[in-house]
């Protein structure tokens, strides 16, 4: 006997499958969310040849600037899980958007490198939040079998956004306070959709508003639908939780052994999202090539051919992840970005990184982005919004949130000074090792939760069932 919910065929199979107005104005909220996150992040890339030469300050600030979003997406990600327990998940992305408005305006009128340090701080905070929030919201709202789609637009939209900010940056005409200011308008599109939405029915189910819960559901779920089944298994898992102490809830909830495996798999691969390079290549791509002989113009062209490339495959990734599934993708593509960053290290290492081999190093580096973006980058916001119990849910999203953006800071922090360290292609080196670590840890580690039902998921979890073993047999 499994727990996997039974294959639905013929139509309700296909009512399953079938988006309605409301999951599709989520699916928008969850797409701005993400185009906000991909720009904001991106367009320092491009911005900071102007901002270092406007406020003459060396590779310290510069790497201060580019951190101070992350700084607050940090605190951003461990504050919203306390908002969207207290408020919802809709009134925390709306505290998220008006963030969104006052960070880019901040920034954009900073008279100094500190002002605009902490308005990137304030920026940050609202990504921090919006990653937090926003696929736990969608992925809370979507039904089993759409719900890797629905949340992985945020994951595509990102791509959208990285885009976006570097043809802005490879212009060389536009002014970086325009660029960041750019980004105080898509918060209001967003605004605009999530006033129109319900709020989640699984924390409508949690405050004890049941009959909301029903209706949500109903608004949801394509006309006829019955939607007694799915809302009798969230209260049933909801009265289980309150029958147990509060211990078992929220923070300390994820203290608890049988939680520890989806604590271990989410902050995991949250890391190994950032450690497999992807930031490296995002953040400063134009600086590790104009320091080694690219021109900023060809510098800035490499960082939209790598946006395109990460935008194509986040919509491939979008568009078969439900069928491939979540584990098997993640293990075919992560070799591939191993492979190609020892590649890309040993053009510099071995002294071969001159303008004769400049088509190489490029192909190279959109190989990596290929296979980087078609392949683990999909998991990290898509693991933290269906791996965690409903009970300590928004907790469990904000550690994995925390966790990616705190390795992000690392990273932005100190690369700069590892090239400085031990030299451009000893750092693609250093990177590949990690891509290697990541292949092992979703190995041994991550299940396979394509196809199960977030209360089937939290099962898995209540039994100690956990292992990828354990999603084979009950597949």
């Amino acid at each position: 006997m499994t727990d996997v919910q039974p294959r639905k065929d013929g139509a309700a199979g296909a009512a399953e499958r079938q988006l309605t107005g409301s999951m599709l104005a989520a699916a928008l909220v969850s797409a701005v969310a993400g185009l906000l996150y991909g720009y904001d992040t991106g367009i320092i890339s491009g911005a900071l040849l102007q901002i270092s030469e406007e406020f003459e300050i060396g590779s310290g600030m510069e790497q201060t600037i580019a951190a101070a979003i992350l700084l607050g997406a940090v605190l951003g990600a461990l504050s919203c899980s306390y908002l969207s327990e207290r408020l919802g998940r809709k009134g925390t992305i709306l505290v998220v958007c008006a963030l969104f408005v006052l960070g880019s305006l901040a920034c954009s009128l900073a008279p100094s490198p500190w002002l605009l340090v902490l308005g990137r701080v304030v920026l940050g905070f609202a990504v921090g939040g919006a990653t937090q929030t926003v696929p736990m919201y969608v992925a809370e709202l979507a039904p089993p079998k759409l719900r890797g789609r629905l949340v992985l637009a945020f994951q595509l939209a990102i791509g959208v956004g990285i885009v976006i900010s570097t043809i802005v940056g490879a212009t060389e005409a536009v002014s970086w306070r325009i660029s960041i200011a750019a980004a105080a308008v898509p918060p209001l599109i967003m605004l605009a959709a999530v006033v129109r939405l319900p709020e989640s029915p699984r924390w409508l189910v949690k405050r004890d508003r049941t009959d909301d819960a029903r209706d949500v559901l109903r608004r949801v779920r394509p006309d006829g639908q019955d939607v007694g089944p799915e809302l009798d298994e969230i209260v049933e898992l909801e009265e289980r939780k309150q029958e147990t102490r509060s211990r078992d809830r929220g923070w300390s909830g994820l203290r608890r052994p049988w939680v520890r495996p989806a604590l271990l798999v989410g902050c995991g691969i949250a890391i190994f999202t950032q450690l497999s390079g992807i930031e490296m290549i995002i953040y400063y791509s134009p600086t590790i090539l104009t320091d080694n002989g690219f021109s900023t113009t060809t510098a800035l062209r490499v960082s939209v051919a790598l946006g395109v490339t990460y935008l194509v495959m986040q919509v491939i990734g979008l568009s078969i992840v439900d069928r491939v599934g979540r584990r098997r993708l993640t293990l075919v593509m992560v070799p591939g970005a191993a492979a190609s960053l020892v590649v890309l290290g040993a053009f510099f290492v071995t002294g071969n990184a001159g303008p004769d081999q400049v088509p190489w190093i490029i192909a190279t580096l959109i190989v990596f982005m290929a296979f980087n973006a078609g392949g683990l980058q999909l998991m990290g916001w898509l693991t933290g919004s269906e791996i965690y119990p409903l009970a300590v849910r928004s907790a469990g999203t904000s550690v994995q949130s925390a966790s990616l953006w705190s390795t992000n800071l690392l990273i932005t922090l100190t690369l700069l000074t590892m090239i400085n360290t031990f030299g451009v292609g000893q750092t693609f080196w250093i990177y590949a090792a990690f891509n290697v670590a990541a292949f092992l840890f979703v190995l041994r580690f991550m299940p396979e939760l394509t196809g199960h039902s977030l209360e089937d998921i939290e099962r898995h979890l209540e039994k100690g069932e956990f292992a990828p073993r354990d999603f084979e047999r009950s597949g």
